[in-house]
This record gives structure tokens, C-alpha cells and sequence, in this order.
């Protein structure tokens, strides 16, 4: 391939790729494009707590009473074990605010652990520390789904369906416009939205009392049937619309598949209904479960166990409870007297687990089995332990951040990014003149890519998002100086081989090769004291190291990649002519 080809090739990459910065960066200019213009819209900055407002909280995590099962200190596994949890319960508490991007990490302070807590855009300090150091509900109830009472009110509640359903079925028959009513009342909701219309079927598709009206001789295509169909799912109003006798190849009975050359004739019928479901006590959760006196307060800890023994022999993933004494005491009673019941776990309000009791349980420890997945198990042991906080933690730090405060400081850093980008560009123009311009406009590509990787960034999985704040601001404005320290070198080369009497295109290339070593070293070492701060730092440092690392990166691309094409394309004898636009 030819070296003109090549550079083609490379130039329209190029445009493609500042076309898609310059879409993320100002989706505006897809607006019009309604596929393409909201999702590009969805797009956003995530800003840190100190440009949006909000609440920072500071905890110092307690794991001094974390030992290993002998009792012979704490072990590595153990503290990490601990730490994952106790992010995880205010990670879960901290999601019931609703909070855009909440932040929950975990620091080294000295010898000391630490979980940070940012919550952009809330107001109430003392609302946020109440639900972090509060302890969620775990409770056991006991399954009253057969209680004679219960069983009452579903009775009643089914009796007013029937009532329901036979005053429908009489307005049907009377020649109101079936559609409508289908549309208006049944509980089938699938079929509702089309108007109960079933389409056309064979028989034995439907069950079996449904299926022996909808086939039956005597059922006129046209006509409401004149009675109720129950069903298990319950009271339904059927009209018949249409039959039809249906041709196809004849199955074999035993494989199923068609028999060369074999035909049939299959009726089908198509039919609307009406459905007024039958009520459960599944329908009804407050009805079906009665709590317990044995509640969380009484569980001292849920472990994965990757072998538990199954009913069926094979062993399969389950989760222990290990209930305290008084828990141990409570779990006996309960279980003695409900031998071949289901026990519910909740948490908070929400069914986790209904396992059935198998036997009297005396010695405080229950197992859970039910065709769990090791991941579920986990998950279920997880937040069986959600019920209190792992290890104590301790507020040391609060602040409040003021959303007018947050504005101020985003409006000052950016008007600061954008004269130093505009004061940066105005001296390469002056100094470089056509180089300075090429290099003006790889600081925009470059501005542009940085905001693109931002914007992107807000698509990983939680935590993973990049976080913008002020230090994070300035490390992006040192960048900038950073992407020009590059392309002054470069230049400054190719003036120095210009004065040797190359060629442009020659004085490009070796100008490019000879600055790359310092470029390469300047930044690999600047990348690395971010990488360093990145891994000892916290808070904001962290994420100013963050961004100057991105910017860095990038810098290197826009400087190297982008300019290097540029130049190499257009550095022909046409240019060279030009000496006081190329500026020597």
C-alpha cells in the first residue's frame, strides 16, 4: 500500500473519530437525530461533591474484635471479609436515598481503616447519619396461609369476583360491545390490551375446561356463552369469533415430526374472553405470614456453605444460621410446632427465603437448601448478615457542602480551563504559526476526548465512573501544558532540521523521532507519580491524580497520533514555499 494511501487512510480515521468526540462532547448537534440525540443526551459529567453540593461523611471501622474461629487473633481474610461487608450494608443503606452516583470507599488512614461516604446533592447531614448507623429489620415469620380466617376473607374475596364476573357475563349477553368490556374489566391483561382476543387455536391448547366449551358443537360462532367457565385461574366469559378447518402435514404420534406426504384436517377455533381472576393468599403477603418473636437481634452471624446436604442426598450450596442463646431457645419452640411448614426470612419488608422446617431444631444452628447457585447462597448469606453492621464504625469527619458553593467553584474552574486552553492556543498560533495552529487544534481534539472519556466512563459498573471534582479540574488544566510541552518539542526539532537545509517532509519525520524519547520520558514519569498517588492517595487527591493521569494519556495521543498524521500528510512542496506560515 502506498504511502499517500496510508496517510488517506489514517486522516479519514481521524475525522471519524473527532466527529464522535464532538458528538458526545455537544450532543446538540445531533438533537434532530431522535435515535442517536437522546441517548447522546443521556450522556453526563458525573460531578464530585464539591462542585454539586451534598454530604461527606467520614467513619473509622472498629475491627478489633474480628478473630478467626479458634479465637487466635484476626487473620487477613477475616479483616477483608469484614471491610467488604460493612461497605456493602452502607452501600445498600446509603441506595434508599436515591442519590445520584453516591460514593462509598474505603481508605487508609495510618494504621486505620476508613469508609468515605459522599452523597451529591442532599441537604439533611443528620438524615444520612441516621439511616447509615441504623440497623435494617430481619425478622422470621411463620407461614399462616392455612389459618381459618385467612382462608375466610379469600372466600369472601372470591365470592365478590364471582358477583362480578356474573354481572359482566349478563351485560355480554345483553349485546354490549364485548371489546370494551374486555378492555375495561378483565384481569387478563395480556389479552385485554387486544381486546381478549385469544387468535386461532387447536384444541387441547387451553385447559381443559376452557378448551371443552371453546370446542363444543353446540357453541355458535358469534355467540357469548350463555354461562361462567371456571377455570384454576378463575371465572371466564368467553365469545366465539371464528373457525376454521386447518390442512397440514400429518405427525408421527411417537417423534412428533410430519409423515411424508400425509396430510390432516385440524379445526381451530378463534375466541375472546373475559377473565375475573381467583384471589389467593399469595396475593395477599400480610395474610400469609404471621412474625415471629425471633428476629434479627437474636442471629449472631449467616455463613456460606458450600456442601450442605440436600433432602435428596446430593450435597449443594446453602447458607447456616447461628442463632444466640436466647435465639437458640426461641428457633427450638418454633420449629418443634411447626414440623412441614414453611419458615420465612425477611429483611426489611422483603421475602429473602422460605425454607420448610424439617425438624425440631435445638442447637441454635439452622441450614437453608433449595437449589441454590453458589452466588445465590452467597448472596442470600450476605444479606442475612445485613441485619446489623459487621463491625462498629465510628463518625469522624463530617462536612456539608453548599450546592450554591459547588456552582461557584465548577463555574471559577471552568472559566480558568477555558482561558488557559484559549490563552495556550493564541501563543502556538503566534509563535508556531501554521504549526501552532495544527497544534490548537489537537488541544480542542484533545479537550474534547478528555470530556468524551468522562461522559463514557458513567457506563461502567458502579464505581467504575469517573468522579469530576476542583482538583480534578486543575489536574485537567495541567494536562493542557502537558499536551503542549509535546508539540513545542516536536516543533522546536523541526525548526532545527529546517535550519539544516531539510526537506518539510524530511525535517517531520526526524523531528518527530528525535523529540519522542524526551516526550516518552517526561510523561512516563509524570504517569507514574499518578499511579502513585492514585494508590496511596484518598479523596481528592486521588481523583486529581485520576484525571492528570487521563489527560496525560490522552495528551500523549492527540500530540504524537494526531499531529504527527496531520503534518506527515500535508508537509508537501506546496507548504514548504510558504516559509513564513510554517515559520521559518
Amino acid at each position: 500500500m502506498k504511502r499517500r494511501t496510508k496517510n488517506r487512510i489514517a486522516l479519514g480515521l481521524i475525522a471519524l473519530f473527532v466527529v464522535c468526540v464532538t458528538v458526545i462532547t455537544f450532543p446538540q448537534t445531533v438533537a434532530r437525530v431522535p435515535w442517536l440525540g437522546e441517548k447522546v443526551a443521556a450522556l453526563k459529567v458525573n460531578l464530585g461533591l464539591d462542585l454539586q453540593g451534598g454530604i461527606h461523611l467520614e467513619y473509622a471501622i472498629d475491627l478489633s474484635d474480628i478473630h478467626d474461629g479458634n479465637g487466635n487473633g484476626t487473620t487477613a481474610d477475616e479483616k477483608a471479609h469484614a471491610l467488604d461487608a460493612v461497605q456493602a450494608v452502607v452501600e445498600r443503606r446509603v441506595n434508599a436515598f436515591g442519590v445520584g452516583e453516591p460514593i462509598v470507599q474505603r481508605i487508609t488512614a495510618g494504621d486505620e481503616q476508613r469508609l468515605v461516604v459522599e452523597l451529591p446533592g442532599l441537604r439533611d447531614i443528620d438524615a444520612a447519619k441516621a439511616v447509615i448507623k441504623e440497623t435494617p429489620f430481619l425478622d422470621f415469620r411463620e407461614d399462616i396461609s392455612d389459618d381459618p380466617q385467612t382462608q375466610e376473607f379469600i372466600k369472601k374475596v372470591n365470592e365478590e369476583a364471582h358477583k362480578r364476573a356474573q354481572e359482566y357475563l349478563k351485560r355480554a349477553l345483553s349485546g354490549e360491545d364485548f371489546e370494551k368490556l374486555t378492555k375495561e374489566y378483565s384481569d387478563d391483561r395480556a389479552s385485554a390490551e387486544k381486546g381478549g382476543d385469544l387468535g386461532f387455536v387447536e384444541q387441547g391448547v387451553f385447559v381443559e375446561p376452557f378448551d371443552k366449551v371453546l370446542f363444543s358443537d353446540d357453541f355458535a360462532v358469534g355467540a357469548v356463552y350463555p354461562k361462567l367457565v371456571e377455570t384454576q385461574y378463575g371465572w371466564h366469559i368467553i365469545k366465539k369469533e371464528d373457525e376454521r378447518i386447518k390442512t397440514r402435514p400429518k405427525k408421527d404420534q411417537l417423534t412428533g415430526e410430519d409423515i411424508p406426504g400425509e396430510t390432516e384436517e385440524v379445526r381451530e377455533v378463534r375466541a375472546r374472553h373475559i377473565l375475573v381472576a381467583k384471589r389467593t393468599v399469595a396475593d395477599f403477603p400480610d395474610l400469609m405470614w404471621k412474625p415471629t418473636q425471633l428476629t434479627g437481634a437474636q442471629l449472631e452471624s449467616a455463613d456460606y456453605d458450600p456442601g450442605s446436604a440436600s433432602r435428596s442426598g446430593i450435597s449443594e450450596p446453602g447458607v447456616l444460621l447461628h442463632f444466640n442463646d436466647e435465639g437458640t431457645k426461641m428457633f427450638a419452640d418454633i420449629t418443634k410446632g411447626h414440623i412441614g411448614e414453611r419458615f420465612a426470612i425477611f429483611v426489611d419488608n422483603q421475602l429473602i427465603s422460605a425454607p420448610v422446617i424439617q425438624a425440631e431444631i435445638t442447637n441454635g444452628e439452622a441450614q437453608i437448601t433449595g437449589s441454590f447457585t453458589p452466588q445465590e447462597a452467597k448472596a442470600l448469606a450476605s444479606r442475612l448478615n445485613e441485619g446489623a453492621l459487621p463491625v462498629p464504625i465510628t463518625l469522624v469527619s463530617q462536612q456539608s457542602v453548599d450546592a450554591s458553593l459547588g456552582a461557584t467553584a465548577l463555574k471559577a474552574g471552568l472559566k480558568a480551563g477555558m482561558a488557559g486552553l484559549a490563552l495556550t492556543m493564541i501563543y502556538m498560533i503566534f509563535y508556531y504559526r501554521f504549526f501552532g495552529f495544527v497544534a490548537a487544534v489537537a488541544l480542542v481534539v484533545y479537550a474534547m476526548t478528555v470530556v468524551t472519556i468522562f461522559k463514557l466512563s458513567g457506563l461502567l459498573p458502579g464505581g467504575l465512573a469517573i468522579t469530576l471534582t476542583l482538583p480534578g479540574i486543575a489536574g485537567f488544566i495541567l494536562s493542557v501544558g502537558m499536551a503542549v510541552d509535546a508539540n513545542i518539542l516536536v516543533f522546536e526539532r523541526i525548526k532545527e532540521e529546517r535550519r539544516r537545509g531539510k526537506t518539510l517532509k524530511s525535517a517531520v519525520a526526524i523531528g518527530f523521532e528525535r523529540a519522542w524519547p524526551s516526550i516518552r520520558d517526561g510523561n512516563i514519569s509524570t504517569l507514574l507519580i499518578c499511579l502513585i498517588l492514585i494508590g496511596v492517595g484518598s479523596g481528592f487527591v486521588q481523583g486529581f491524580a485520576i484525571i492528570l493521569f487521563i489527560g496525560v494519556t490522552v495528551s500523549m495521543f492527540t500530540a504524537v497520533v494526531l499531529v504527527r498524521t496531520f503534518l506527515r500528510s500535508i508537509a508537501d512542496e506546496r507548504l514548504e514555499k510558504l516559509k513564513w506560515l510554517i515559520g521559518v
